[in-house]
């Protein structure tokens, strides 16, 4: 089974992105998340395709209305985490009270319940496998952090959905889609690595995974998907990370919907 998944967030909700972006700003800047989620909410009824939806809690006080529009439409609703923070920047007690937090924020806007959860930036590795145990103490039933990829993760975590045991019991971990392509491991299903490929080598990587018994796990952010959108200074390797190849992907993304089947994937842990 191949999902499709959704990471909620603003469009300057960008890690280490400086002071200009830095969260005591946050509302000062022009939010694009209600305009950007409903085109991704279009895409996905007109492709007949239910998601997960990790949405940031920070969006969903400020949008619940959107986090609605979302449970309408037949989707689920993970967490993406308080403050859009890598779970290895806040270290264990402050990882559990941004999670906490994150779940009231989508428990009042009427997400219930929150079993699954993304870290912003895949940031639980093998400098945060703690955040595995605060997750499963905090009730989650599925994590999705986790990226077979040397950038954010690591090469060797595996790339087919697998329980990860913890001291107080354990949860489905559920990769993201990677791909092996000029002797590298490619993030073919997110990022600047899904923006780039064609339709056609999605589709192709998809089947492969799909022929190993491997679901696809596909990631995308609304934001990738403005047609307007907001431009802000950042260094260069953030820059390609997030503007890389955005003008066309909705296009690129809707033949990618329309020719491989996707569900939820709170669906992978019944």
């Amino acid at each position: 089974m191949n999902a499709f998944t959704v990471d909620l967030e603003e469009w300057f909700h960008i890690c280490d992105a400086g002071d200009r972006l830095a969260p005591d700003r946050w509302d000062t800047l022009p939010s694009r998340a209600e305009t950007t989620t409903r085109i991704v909410l279009d895409l996905l009824d007109r492709a007949q395709v239910a998601a997960t939806f990790f949405v940031v809690g920070w969006v969903a006080q400020r949008h619940p209305r959107l986090v609605e529009e979302i449970l309408a439409a037949g989707h689920e609703v993970g967490s993406h985490g308080y403050w859009h923070r890598r779970a290895y920047d806040l270290g264990p007690e402050a990882f559990r009270a941004d999670l906490q937090r994150s779940v009231r924020a989508l428990r009042d806007a009427g997400a219930t319940p929150v079993t699954c959860f993304r870290a912003p930036e895949w940031s639980i590795n093998n400098r945060s496998l703690w955040a595995l145990d605060v997750l499963v103490e905090e009730g989650f039933a599925l994590d999705a952090s986790m990226a077979p990829l040397k950038i954010v993760g690591d090469p060797a975590f595996p790339r087919a959905p697998h329980r990860r045991h913890t001291r107080t019991g354990s949860l489905l971990e559920v990769p993201p889609l990677v791909a092996d392509r000029f002797g590298h491991i490619m993030p073919m299903g997110w990022g600047w690595g899904l923006r780039m490929s064609s339709p056609a080598r999605v589709l192709k990587a998809i089947d492969e995974a799909n022929r190993r018994g491997l679901g696809a796990v596909l990631a995308v952010h609304p934001w990738e998907l403005d047609p307007d959108p907001p431009r802000t200074r950042l260094r260069p390797s953030l820059h390609f990370a997030h503007y890389f190849r955005l003008s066309g992907f909705g296009r690129r993304l809707q033949d990618v919907l329309a020719a491989a089947r996707f569900s939820r994937l709170g669906e992978l842990a019944v």
